[in-house]
């Protein structure tokens, strides 16, 4: 099971554009390196990421084999009401993570 690092701002005022982050800690292996057998390593990749802000898709991002381990992610949403921020994720060998904070929004 792969672990993340989320970064929601606790608070915002309605409209305002929220910064959110998420860091998930994984290898991402992209199938092109060899262990020391020389057997070929399976790709493994983080290769789809969701984030819904109370049960909305506000953000998509389908990886592929060329982003670096341990993916690195950083975009904004407008605050619109409190709730919760949700991230979900899969990998090549359909393992799942998930992580999620609350917001609170003011007027």
């Amino acid at each position: 099971m792969t672990v993340a690092r989320i970064l929601v701002p606790p608070t915002a005022k309605r409209g305002e554009l929220v910064e959110l982050r998420i860091a998930i800690q994984h290898p991402m292996e992209t199938g092109f390196r060899m262990d020391n057998n020389g057997k070929v390593i399976p790709k493994n990749t983080v290769h789809t990421l969701l984030c819904r802000y109370n049960g909305s898709e506000v953000f998509r991002a389908e990886m592929g084999s060329g982003i670096a381990a341990n993916p690195y992610l950083q975009f904004y949403i407008i605050a619109q009401d409190s709730g919760n921020i949700e991230f979900s994720w899969v990998d090549d060998r359909g393992e799942k993570g998930a992580a999620s904070s609350p917001i609170t929004v003011t007027a």
